[in-house]
């Protein structure tokens, strides 16, 4: 049943759409959503980062190449560029949207205010909405409640949130004093890294609070 499919450039540099494109290529089209992202650096060069016009359209071509497909449904702004006006970056997004290479566009890790100001741009300029905004959600990080879910739902943003496990931690695989399991993300330096501000003494307590819950109510941690 699952049919929705996110990746982004910057994952192993192209490696892992050109998976998923492969992945995808004997399922019929329309039966699947399918998004990617631009931002981070895809390159040593001035011009393989950020949301320029430039590096937008250059990764847009090269990530529908390595995806094998004519569009992608959603096309994120992986994060902020402060270094490119924002009329730049939405009108880039628009000529994609018109193109048909994009149907829709979303953002990933942007504030309020930011968002709010796409929004005012593309409406005062007519150009395609923000849709849809990626950010990271769990039970130790909800800090889109406050303000982001009240600012989408006025607008009609939709969430495609991740890390809703908190990158593994909601899991209870990973103990407190124990090595981390064999094969796990905590298990490879990079991974430990990510994790860092995860895998601290009062996040463990809350999970094994939880397991409690979970025991009780006769489901595992991550289906709590």
């Amino acid at each position: 049943g699952i049919n929705f499919f996110d990746t982004a450039n910057v994952y192993r540099r192209g490696e892992a759409e050109k998976v998923v494109g492969k992945a995808l290529k004997d399922f019929p089209r329309e039966s699947y959503v399918l998004a990617t992202k631009v931002f981070w650096p895809m390159g040593k060069g001035v011009n393989d980062r950020g949301l320029s016009r430039k590096h937008i359209i250059e990764q847009a071509n090269a990530s529908l190449k390595r995806l094998n497909h004519d569009y992608v449904d959603l096309y994120y702004a992986h994060r902020y560029d402060p270094e490119t006006p924002l009329d730049e970056t939405l009108r880039a997004f628009d000529d994609l949207v018109n193109q048909g290479k994009v149907l829709y566009i979303g953002v990933s890790e942007w504030t309020p205010a930011q968002i709010a100001e796409a929004l005012h741009l593309a409406d005062k300029n007519l150009l395609d909405r923000i849709v849809v905004n990626q950010p990271v959600y769990n039970m130790f990080n909800r800090y889109i409640e406050e303000e982001i879910i009240p600012l989408s739902e006025a607008h009609g943003i939709g969430q495609v949130v991740f890390s809703p496990l908190a990158q593994g931690m909601l899991t209870g695989k990973y103990k407190k004093g124990a090595p981390a399991p064999a094969g796990s993300r905590a298990a490879d330096e990079n991974g430990r890294k990510m994790l860092a501000r995860y895998l601290t003494d009062e996040n463990f307590e809350r999970v094994a609070q939880l397991e409690k819950v979970a025991k009780t109510l006769g489901v595992t941690l991550a289906q709590l």
